[in-house]
């Protein structure tokens, strides 16, 4: 039996040894924590949803990572272009078809923002546990199961878009309050895929298995969001398209939210068109003297860098008009698909991925400013919920198309300008209008 003196020198070195081990963790937590509650985030609560955001894009890629070698390259191209065609027809008209009520519902149920953002965490939950069983095989049931984290996946965008001008912290502009979400996300994707790819080499299911562990965390972290994200006190609902000083509408604030809408509405047909044309095209033809999968990692790379330092930018831009920013991005991408055209390649496809993620979150900023800006507080969070739907259902209209098109790169890369042409001609001589104009306050009754 041990005495009591050598047992105390044990413990405390054990009790040090414990520390040292745990350090690591904590202190990562304290760092992560100190960063996410910066500058009255904690305070408000946009501290919590930046963290939220972060287990969404971290558990996305996770799932991402198990079905990449799965949904693309187990079953000859004809059969998985069919069967992602038929499920995303199956599995997003209902979302498609629904989407225009989701901004009102949440405004006339009590605690539906935190409620709908736990729902889209916990189903993914349930459809990571479900693809584990099929991932392996490329079952029939592996589609519809990952078309619905798709949906889950956007569904879960048109919410947290609402909320983020409820957490606003004293002094903050929603520009640099989405910049930092965003950013958060993006951060969390880049922690998350090399450890998927990690995962991905014990077992096909294993990163689904990490993701069901996340989106379970976030599931208890939407639920922990503060009360106020649920209360409409001081609401009223925007319409897309009705006038009237009784019913205000996107179309009753001026130019400048319409055309940016509808500016960026052609940047996520794009992006739509993109990700799913090139997933097959390059799983055909791989960029010159690379694999499929590295193509495609190529290109990946390159939009996200893209979209990362249009994120990073977007707060220096801020006080600069939004329009102009718009119509300049809108233009630099067209460019870019042109090019890509003309010249298609290795080297043009990967700068367009860049431009276009790019293009896309600095005109995504720029939106939410002109929101912020012409749109009454009484109806801003409908006008979020409402202005995202659109964008998704614009996603959901490229990736269509891009399933649809033959797989032929300067037949795909002159579709992808003629996108962006048809958003120039429509949007950017009104944007430059009214940014040299200015565009006046609405008057709300």
């Amino acid at each position: 039996m041990r005495s009591s003196d050598d047992a105390g020198p044990l413990q405390r070195a054990g009790r040090r040894v414990g520390r040292a081990l745990h350090l690591p963790f904590t202190g990562t937590a304290r760092g992560i924590r100190k960063a996410t509650h910066a500058h009255g985030a904690g305070e408000s609560g946009l501290g919590k949803l930046i963290e939220l955001h972060a287990v969404n894009g971290a558990g996305d890629v996770m799932i991402t990572v198990a079905l990449a070698s799965t949904v693309f390259f187990s079953v000859p191209t004809d059969e998985a272009r069919g069967r992602v065609a038929l499920y995303l027809a199956i599995t997003m008209a209902p979302f498609t078809l629904l989407a225009p009520v989701i901004g009102p519902l949440l405004d006339r149920i009590p605690h539906g923002r935190r409620a709908a953002m736990a729902g889209a965490m916990g189903t993914r939950v349930v459809l990571a546990i479900a693809l584990s069983g099929a991932v392996a095989t490329g079952d029939l049931e592996l589609y519809p199961a990952a078309l619905g984290v798709l949906v889950a996946s956007k569904a879960y965008g048109v919410v947290r878009s609402a909320v983020v001008p409820r957490l606003l912290p004293h002094g903050f502009s929603l520009v640099k309050a989405n910049s930092r979400v965003t950013l958060a996300g993006l951060l969390a994707t880049g922690i998350a895929a090399p450890a998927g790819v990690g995962l991905q080499q014990i077992g096909p299911q294993w990163p689904l298995y990490g993701a069901c562990v996340l989106f379970a965390g976030g599931t208890f972290l939407a639920l922990s969001m503060p009360h106020k994200v649920d209360s409409a006190k001081g609401e009223r609902k925007a319409h897309m398209l009705t006038h009237g000083e009784q019913r205000p509408s996107l179309r009753t604030v001026g130019p400048s939210v319409l055309h940016g809408l509808q500016a960026n509405a052609a940047h996520r047909v794009l992006s739509g068109f993109l990700i799913f044309f090139l997933a097959f095209l390059l799983r055909e033809h791989p960029l010159s003297g690379q694999s499929a999968a590295v193509s495609l990692g190529i290109v990946g790379v390159a939009a996200g860098v893209g979209n990362a330092c249009g994120t990073a930018v977007g707060a220096l831009l801020r006080s600069r008009a939004p329009e102009l920013i718009v119509a300049t991005m809108l233009t630099l991408a067209m460019s870019a698909a042109i090019v890509a055209a003309a010249f298609f390649g290795g080297v043009a496809v990967a700068a367009l991925g860049a431009v276009a993620g790019l293009s896309q979150a600095l005109s995504k900023l720029s939106l939410d400013a002109m929101i912020q800006r012409d749109v009454p507080e009484v109806v801003r969070t409908s006008a979020f919920a409402r202005s995202e739907t659109l964008l998704q259902m614009s996603w959901v209209v490229g990736g269509a198309i891009g399933i649809a098109l033959p797989l032929n790169g300067t037949l795909g890369m002159s579709v992808a300008a003629g996108i962006l042409a048809l958003g120039v001609v429509v949007t950017v001589r009104g944007l430059l209008v009214a940014a040299r104009r200015g565009t006046p306050h609405p008057r709300v009754a």
